[in-house]
């Protein structure tokens, strides 16, 4: 497989047609390199419009979907980024591209080991992955410029809102199959959001999410 070709394939037959049109997002697309994140066994799909899967019922989601979110979030140099559901840590590291740092939380510590090698073999440095439950958010180092969730959940838990700072923007994909939406929640006052719909699409729930109904969190 031609890989550089494949990559600009990625991004002109699958981002661009969605939308994705800001230089500085698709110039990331051809730095960070997606393919040093994916499964050795999956790598020949590195590029493919499909979920990837990681183990454990994991899975990277497709670039159309990751580009899309990183896009609207508007990342700048002195944001501090918290990411729920680390997976392969590719989403971080093109956070961490575009910011001043990232903290990202999986729940699975086999995962949590891979994307922290990941993203040590890639040379990002300005990635924390912490491994625990992120659905309450990490009050540890909040309140966060960005938030982006890499799962769906059926609403947005009412902790992690509070953990976005004023002028914040979260992104995360809302419902339940087969109707999801992607929003983009902005702070724009203390405990006041601005809510937008970006997209419908289906992805996987946010592990652990499905366990805990009603998110009154």
């Amino acid at each position: 497989m031609n890989i550089e070709q494949a990559r600009f394939n990625m991004i002109e037959q699958q981002i661009r047609p969605w939308e994705v049109l800001d230089p500085q997002v698709l110039d990331l697309l051809f730095v960070v390199k997606r393919e040093d994140f994916v499964p050795a066994v999956y790598r020949d799909l590195a590029f493919a419009d499909m979920e990837i899967p990681l183990g454990e019922g994991q899975v990277m989601l497709a670039p159309r979907i990751e580009a899309r979110l990183l896009q609207e979030l508007s990342v700048r140099k002195s944001d501090k980024v918290l990411e729920i559901g680390t997976g392969s840590g590719y989403m971080a590291a093109l956070l961490a591209a575009r910011a001043e740092h990232v903290v990202t939380i999986e729940l699975r510590p086999e995962i949590a080991a891979i994307a922290r090698d990941n993203l040590q073999r890639a040379g990002v440095g300005n990635v924390t992955v912490e491994c625990a439950d992120g659905i309450r958010g990490w009050t540890q180092r909040a309140p966060f410029d960005v938030i982006v969730l890499s799962g769906a959940v059926p609403q947005i838990p009412d902790g992690i809102l509070k953990q976005l700072r004023v002028g914040g923007r979260l992104a995360a994909v809302v419902g339940a199959a087969p109707v999801m939406e992607a929003q983009l929640i902005t702070c724009v006052a203390e405990g006041v959001f601005n809510t937008v719909n970006l997209f419908e699409t289906v992805i996987p729930v946010l592990d652990g999410a499905d366990a805990k109904p009603g998110f009154s969190l």
